[in-house]
């Protein structure tokens, strides 16, 4: 029956949350959602910053289907298959100075294989003394065990803190909650505190320094300081440390380049790739590597020590392949850096409206934050889940975004993202501001 609630416990699905109602989404068109009542939703994130084509691309699933009645599945340890082959030449043709690319499912898998790559690295040349970590705070890099070890969300490290490696954490480039008040000399917003940190803890010891060269939802799409990654590449470098550069989330064309980092003129030593190399028609992510990163693996064991049952998967990898095709061909990567400026010029707008207190972003990427005070940044209490109300109303009012929590003080503090497809027209984000204030209005007012 149309409009019928999908909901635990009637249900036998495991949902992600346990206390709603679900609407059952029936098709997608672009940047558009329709449940099986009719209602159409305006999808400002795609997803979950994933459905960087548009939905409903029918030549995504029709290159799946072709792969499927070749071949779907054959295992990456006796044999390679011409999707994963296309997939990587295509990720490394867009990706300068990183030559090899390990094709897994999940943006969490991606991390969890990076930083063991990072660890085996050092192993394999001999220095396994080199094994801590360095990530920012706020910061987020996926919910299995490693990638979580290196995350900074505390509502989800309080559940399996006695589970977890223990990660050096260093403040990140935060300027709109950063104490210092843009000073030259801040040493978190500059980059200096993660050379403090390597020193502390001994160079000889520190294997890697994992970081979002744009923030994600753990900090609202928080675009660090000029000069901040050309410094932190230098003092990795200077120190004998790999930068991880986690782009699962901004990377893909996202923030109008192919990586984030590459605006800044930066090559790390490994990257992540995932939500939007797929488009979101298939769970693909992806493990680029500098050459120099992956000879020594090739001349000591043979192999990375991180077997993933899926990895390489065929049908998955064509997904990956026609997702990248469809975005060279359509010039997508070019159309979301040539109206990113159009997105956040009409995005201020929101600067206006009760509790916004800061507006922020790159390319097709956008975080608004959420204040009870706007002049001393004060955040609303936790018990009031401003971030989660807004989520709910503005679903209700047809659109979809994606909120944070805790990232003020590891407590409170609430956020909305913003990422819509690279299709969406001029016309679309006027209706994304409309839709975000009308529902603002509705938990405010």
């Amino acid at each position: 029956m149309p409009g019928h609630p999908h909901r635990y416990p009637d249900s036998p699905v495991f949902y992600r949350s346990l206390k709603r109602d679900y609407p059952l989404a029936v098709r997608g068109d672009g940047c558009w959602l329709e449940d099986d009542t009719g209602k159409r939703y305006l999808d400002a994130v795609g997803g979950a910053f994933v459905a960087s084509i548009g939905h409903g691309v029918r030549e995504i699933g029709e290159a799946m289907a072709r792969q499927a009645g070749r071949v779907a599945y054959v295992n990456g340890t006796a044999f390679t298959n011409e999707a994963v082959e296309g997939l990587a030449e295509r990720l490394v043709a867009r990706s300068p100075g990183l030559g090899k690319a390990y094709i897994l499912g999940s943006g969490s898998e991606a991390v969890e294989a990076a930083l063991k790559l990072a660890r085996q690295y050092w192993i394999e040349r001999g220095r396994p003394e080199k094994h801590r970590v360095i990530a920012l705070t706020p910061g987020y890099h996926g919910n299995t065990m490693l990638a979580l070890s290196a995350s900074a969300r505390e509502h989800y490290r309080t559940y399996w803190r006695e589970w977890l490696v223990d990660v050096r954490r260093i403040p990140a480039p935060y300027g709109y909650r950063c104490s210092c008040n843009g000073a030259a000399d801040c040493p978190a917003c500059t980059g200096a505190a993660l050379e403090a940190a390597i020193l502390d803890e001994g160079s000889e010891h520190v294997a890697a320094f994992i970081l979002e060269p744009v923030g994600g939802s753990s900090t609202g799409a928080n675009v660090p300081r000029e000069g901040y990654l050309r410094t932190v590449r230098d003092i990795c470098t200077r120190h004998d440390v790999l930068l991880v550069a986690d782009e699962v989330l901004c990377g893909a064309g996202r923030t109008g380049t192919w990586t984030a980092i590459a605006q800044a003129g930066v090559v790390p030593d490994i990257l992540t790739l995932g939500k939007g190399i797929s488009g979101g028609y298939a769970p693909v992510s992806a493990v680029l590597a500098r050459d120099e990163i992956v000879a020594p693996l090739a001349q000591g064991s043979g192999y990375l020590m991180h077997a993933q049952t899926f990895s390489h998967h065929a049908v998955t990898c064509a997904a990956g392949v026609a997702t990248l095709d469809y975005l060279a061909q359509h010039q997508l990567v070019e159309r979301c850096a040539r109206i990113a400026p159009i997105f956040h010029d009409k995005l201020q707008r929101l600067r206006a409206l009760p509790g916004v207190g800061d507006v922020r972003g790159r390319g097709l990427l956008a975080g608004v934050e959420f204040v009870a005070d706007t002049a001393s940044r004060t955040p609303f209490p936790r018990s009031a889940r401003f971030a989660e109300r807004f989520t709910a109303a503005a679903q209700a009012a047809g659109l979809i975004v994606w909120p944070n929590v805790g990232h003020a003080d590891g407590v409170n503090g609430d956020l909305a993202m913003l990422a819509p497809p690279f299709v969406i027209s001029e016309g679309e984000i006027d209706e994304i501001v409309e839709r975000f204030s009308r529902a603002l209005r509705t938990i405010i007012d």
